[in-house]
């Protein structure tokens, strides 16, 4: 209670809408911490500027928080425009909050919109790269290398997030011959079901049966599916470690030689591209991503120019 009582009213005002983001939005704990982070900072910054309450601050705040984020005038690290957005993304969702729950009565970042940034396409590697990656994790024949193939097999084959894939339960995954499946729970715990094709089917079921229970026997009984070698769930930054020795391995290194330009984000990007130059439609594409929105998944179509090109060619009756 005197820790509560010790902290300035923008500070309880932030604890209380990250405890709402937990709670009632369901956020994961990694998302939490993002706002944790970004909100922080724009308490520090409007303590700063002498603002006391949520009732004290005015729009130029917002602003000048936002210019500050760029070039760092508040004494953090300035930032890029999709991180300076980012920031900004959250610090309106906390002023409608404020609104919302009657903690003040007008919403002085309404009119603030992010900076504005280069659409990025999303990086992709050929079909061809996939499978020397892919192989190149299965080098071996322990439990490691069974698991390492059967984790990547499983990213590409579902375009899981990485924090979906080693989220994974074994109940979470029904290997039936012609449905098999997983489970995944994604942003918000959305929950979504995702085919399991026969190459990643056949890769998990070996780590299940000749991998798993080697490492399980280290540890205590945990359910996850991806074990590291004290049999407890792997964790991102070993899946990670895991998909970067496979690139090394596979000549796939960005230009220090470290493999920076893949990622496990790489999988899912090439997931989405493969099936829509496959000619699947995009709204499927977008309930297999668990996108919210089709906006989000369109930018997988400008990435494959060259088929769109194709099927205009062939489909249009004016076009040759």
């Amino acid at each position: 209670m005197a820790d509560d009582v010790s902290r300035s009213p923008l500070a309880r005002a932030l604890e209380d809408y990250l405890a709402h983001l937990t709670v009632e939005r369901g956020l994961s704990r990694n998302t939490t911490s993002a706002y944790r982070r970004d909100l922080g900072r724009y308490v520090a910054y409007l303590e700063s500027r002498g603002r006391a309450t949520p009732d004290d601050v005015v729009e130029q705040d917002v602003e000048d928080f936002l210019a500050a984020l760029r070039t760092g005038a508040d004494g953090g690290t300035a930032l890029s425009a999709s991180s300076a957005a980012r920031a900004v993304v959250a610090v309106r969702g906390w002023h409608r909050f404020w609104v919302r729950d009657g903690v003040t009565t007008s919403d002085a970042a309404r009119a603030v919109r992010p900076p504005a940034q280069p659409r990025r396409l999303p990086k992709a590697i050929t079909v061809e790269e996939v499978g020397r990656l892919i192989d190149a994790a299965g080098l071996g024949d322990g439990p490691t290398a069974l698991r390492d193939r059967a984790l990547l097999e499983l990213l590409y084959a579902t375009g899981a997030r990485i924090s979906e894939a080693v989220g994974l339960d074994v109940d979470d995954v029904d290997p039936t011959p012609g449905r098999a499946s997983v489970r995944l729970f994604g942003k918000g715990a959305k929950e979504r079901v995702v085919p399991l094709g026969s190459f990643a089917l056949e890769a998990v079921e070996a780590y299940l049966v000749r991998g798993r229970p080697v490492l399980a026997a280290h540890g205590r009984g945990t359910p996850a599916v991806f074990l590291n070698t004290r049999g407890a769930r792997l964790s991102r930054q070993s899946a990670w470690a895991a998909l970067r020795t496979a690139a090394e391995r596979a000549g796939l290194v960005g230009g220090d030689g470290t493999g920076a330009h893949l990622s496990p984000h790489t999988l899912r990007h090439s997931f989405a591209t493969h099936l829509l130059q496959g000619g699947a439609d995009v709204r499927v594409v977008q309930e297999l991503l668990g996108h919210a929105s089709v906006t989000t998944t369109q930018i997988y179509t400008l990435v494959t120019p060259d088929t769109l090109r194709e099927v205009y060619q062939l489909s249009h009756p004016r076009a040759r």
